[in-house]
């Protein structure tokens, strides 16, 4: 394979600097909000060892970009941000600091296996509140998350919330073992509805049921979700009523009208054992990001805590944010050798007064009608006693 000069690896992409801008302003906005709220921010390693985050991370062992280092141990570029913060909440020095709150803007890699436009490099920002249980922190997180989506100027978003585990119990209620049901959650997470209904006629579900389980893909609001709890399963009936009381704590928050409550709803990341959900927004055909309770990940560090959070991807926000260059006020001051000394002064006088400045040696410019043109002004000086 001949690989071109200016060629890049499968999913990478150049940021020329309008989108930079524009991920720098979105970084600043969206980690003061996630400050505000009361989260620290961290930055983990780029490198984590494959044995450890590679392995727990829900990541598929393909999508992992591998190496080796010098010692023979195989590394991971860090595919999630929710496996590293996991390990480093798991530190002496956190967890004597339990509920903690803990924030990130950082980059992940996923290896793609064909060119069709998904990066296989790209930001997340989200937070991880790890130590709380309760179902106040699942509230916590996914009204942080709107408040991100909605300072930054998205509008007609909306939340998508489902429950891992309770749904779990009323699939067990139908009979399933636990290969049916995976075989079921698999047909949810990928949305698949026709799927679904063919995978319905091949499980051992009593026919006058049969309705009701196909009606599982098909709910929309919290009381919906009532006519599959059993009443006599304690299990079934907490988690139920932990979700009405959630719902009360959202639509107090002002998100009654954004959120649709799926209970076939499931996360591709399988480390989630509670609550889940993801954030959608009018124009884009992907979620914004997605988020949930992942106690059992925490296990896996040796801590019996709870832990939940979300991550939402910078690509599609920045996507929803802005499609046109905004227009800003640009001084070009253009100067030679004679009179380099008041060309200074003068820019120095112009940032002064926070004004954006560039200071250009005009003979080292080839074209300088053209250069001029993305600037709002220019001051020619060269020439100039």
């Amino acid at each position: 394979m001949t690989i071109q000069m200016f060629e890049k690896p499968l999913g990478m992409r150049d940021d020329f600097p309008f989108i930079a801008k524009k991920k720098a302003d979105l970084r600043t906005n969206g980690t003061t909000i996630i400050q505000q709220a009361g989260y620290e921010l961290l930055q983990t390693p780029t490198l984590e060892y494959y044995e450890t985050i590679g392995k727990i991370s829900a990541i598929a062992d393909n999508a992992l970009f591998k190496l080796l280092d010098s010692q023979g141990e195989t590394l991971v570029l860090r595919p999630d941000m929710t496996s590293p913060i996991a390990r480093v909440a798991a530190s002496k020095l956190l967890k004597e600091k339990m509920p903690v709150r803990l924030g990130y803007y950082s980059t992940v890699f996923r290896a793609q296996k064909r060119e069709g436009g998904r990066p296989a490099e790209f930001e997340q920002m989200g937070v991880e509140l790890i130590g709380d249980d309760s179902l106040y922190a699942d509230a916590e997180v996914i009204i942080l998350a709107g408040n991100i989506v909605k300072n930054l100027g998205i509008k007609s978003s909306r939340f998508v919330i489902g429950h891992t585990q309770l749904l779990q119990l009323i699939l067990e209620d139908f009979g399933l073992n636990q290969e049916q049901i995976e075989q079921v959650r698999s047909t949810f997470v990928s949305k698949n509805s026709v799927g679904f209904e063919t995978l319905t006629n091949q499980l051992p579900i009593e026919s006058s049921r049969v309705e009701s389980f196909i009606s599982l893909i098909s709910t929309t609001t919290i009381e919906e979700w009532q006519q599959w709890i059993d009443p006599h399963n304690a299990k079934q009936t907490a988690l139920y009523e932990e979700m009405k009381k959630l719902k009360k704590i959202l639509d107090r928050s002002g998100l009654s009208d954004l959120v649709t409550y799926d209970l076939s709803f499931n996360s591709h990341m399988t480390y989630y054992t509670g609550l889940v959900f993801e954030v959608y927004a009018a124009g884009s055909g992907f979620p914004l990001g997605n988020g949930g309770r992942y106690d059992g990940l925490m296990k896996q560090f040796g801590l019996e805590v709870g832990a939940t959070g979300f991550g939402l991807r910078v690509d599609r926000l920045l996507e929803l944010i802005s499609a046109v260059p905004e227009r800003q006020d640009h001084t070009l001051i253009l100067f030679d050798e004679q009179n380099e000394d008041a060309a200074y002064d003068e820019a120095q006088k112009l940032r002064a007064q926070a004004k954006r400045v560039t200071l250009q040696f005009a003979p080292a410019v080839m074209a300088i009608d053209k250069f001029s043109n993305h600037f709002s002004e220019v001051l020619r000086m060269e020439g100039v006693n």
